[in-house]
């Protein structure tokens, strides 16, 4: 007598692998998925940085000319510049009476996969600078 639970079985016996081995393979390419969908939200953020830094930078430079300004203090415009692009003012080298400034802003990571990018802390830079000839003209 032969005893089933110890003999292989038989060629084209085997069925269901391709089933397991395409769930497997459809499982992983979901992962792989959403590792890219973590990698590009990385990307989009990085230049929502950038582009909130230079438009800190120019409201921080109109600021600083005085047939531009409104009044504000440079590094308050730059502020609410960097905030109005969802990114916060590191750093603001904004002399009043000058004609450059350089804007550092940072914007937090929202990783949904993976884990190990979130609250990671985006950084962006931007330097402007005006004629050194707007500062004198008057309205």
């Amino acid at each position: 007598m032969i005893d089933a639970r110890t003999t292989p079985p038989a060629l084209g016996e085997d069925r269901g692998t391709v089933t397991i081995l395409l769930c497997a393979g459809a499982f992983m390419m979901m992962l792989g998925g959403l590792a890219v969908a973590d990698a590009g939200t990385m990307l989009m953020l990085r230049a929502r940085a950038q582009a909130a830094a230079d438009a800190a930078v120019l409201a921080a430079v109109a600021e600083q000319i005085p047939a531009l300004s409104s009044g504000q203090d440079p590094r308050a415009a730059a502020e609410r510049h960097a905030a109005g692009n969802g990114a916060t003012v590191v750093s603001c080298e904004c002399e009043p009476g000058t004609a450059t400034a350089v804007v550092a802003v940072e914007i937090e990571a929202r990783a949904v996969f993976l884990t190990g990018w979130a609250g990671r802390r985006i950084r962006a830079a931007a330097a402007a600078a005006a004629d050194p000839g707007l500062l004198t003209y008057r309205r």
